[in-house]
This record gives C-alpha cells, structure tokens and sequence, in this order.
C-alpha cells in the first residue's frame, strides 16, 4: 500500500470512547465506508448512545460502523467479514482500541443469518451495492431482532423495501442512499 493509498484507506471515529480515532482498511472490491456525515445522521436517529444493546455488522468492510457503535457503548457489535483481508484489518483495528465489546468473525453474512441464533437491537446492512443481497438479507433478518429493533440498509437508490418494514428515516449523500428500518408490527404498536 503506497502513501496516499493508506491516507485515504482510513476512516474517523465519530463520537465516544474512541473519538477522533482513525481505523485503517485495506484496497477490497465494492468496500466503501460509510463516510463520516452519514454515519452522524444515522447515529442521531439512533440516539447517540448505545449502551446495552448487541449490534450487528453484518457486511462489515471498513468496520466503520460497528466500531462507532461500539464506541457509542454499545454492549456487544458482532461483525462479519467474508474477506480475509479485510477481516484482518478489522482484527488489528479491535487490538488497536482494546475493543472488548467487539466480536469479529469470518463468514458470509447471508450464510450467518441461517446459522447464528443471537438477536440484535441494530442491525447494519450494507453490503456491496453490486451484490444485491439487501432485500434477502431483510427477509432473513426477522428472527434475529429484538423487540424495536432497527435495521439501517445503505443502497445505490434502488432498494425496494420489502412487505414487513417500514421505512423511518431515510437520506442521500452522493451515490449512497440510506435508510433506517423499522418492522411494520413494531412500528405500529408505537403508533
């Protein structure tokens, strides 16, 4: 990795216990990060604090989520990293921030929703936009929830929200569109 290479493979940690804090990722195809005015938004819709609730990363990348939600308090962050690479740098980046509440594991996300039986009270789904994979992976992702749950999906503007979620914040940043989901039933008993 050249210089400017690995000035631009890293990303800042917003708020919390590692504020300021850059997590560095490795060149991967379809790996981009949520960049840091998106994840701030998404993080004012989810309250700025997480403490007590298990995240999932689910197409972790870069981990920039999983690591702000951690640092946010949150109780536990699974993540999930099918490239080897990448699943390396996100095991320096955990022994690099002493990060305790983070679990990182290899595997293909759609794979590890059939096998894994924990729930989650946020879900993060952002997998790569060429992979198509977020209307099956919402489709899988009912068993896996806490009650109130919330599922943010980042998408290239062409999601089509499946029956059973509703859509309660969405916004764009360039190319990237976002969304945090919530379950039609759980929206509704809010109401």
């Amino acid at each position: 990795m050249n210089r400017a290479s690995a000035a631009r493979n890293r990303v800042r940690i917003i708020s919390g216990d590692w504020r300021r804090r850059l997590i560095a990722f490795p060149e991967a195809e379809g790996l981009r990060p949520t960049p840091d005015a998106v994840r701030e938004k998404l993080f004012n819709w989810l309250g700025q604090e997480l403490h007590g609730l298990d995240c999932l990363d689910l197409f972790a990348g870069s981990g920039a989520l999983g690591f702000e939600a951690a640092s946010r308090g949150a109780r536990r962050v699974v993540m999930v990293e099918k490239n080897r690479v990448v699943l390396n740098a996100l095991q320096h980046s955990v022994i690099a921030l002493a990060a305790n509440n983070v679990v990182v594991l290899q595997g293909d996300g759609v794979k590890f929703l059939s096998e894994y039986r924990g729930c989650f009270d946020v879900v993060f789904l952002d997998p790569p936009y060429a992979a198509g994979l977020q209307a099956q992976v919402l489709a899988a992702l009912p068993p896996h929830l806490n009650p109130g749950a919330s599922v943010y999906v980042e998408h290239d503007g062409n999601l089509v929200v499946p029956a059973g979620w509703v859509v309660w914040r969405k916004g764009r940043a360039g190319k990237a569109h976002f969304c945090l989901l919530k379950q039609v039933q759980e929206q509704e008993s809010h109401v």
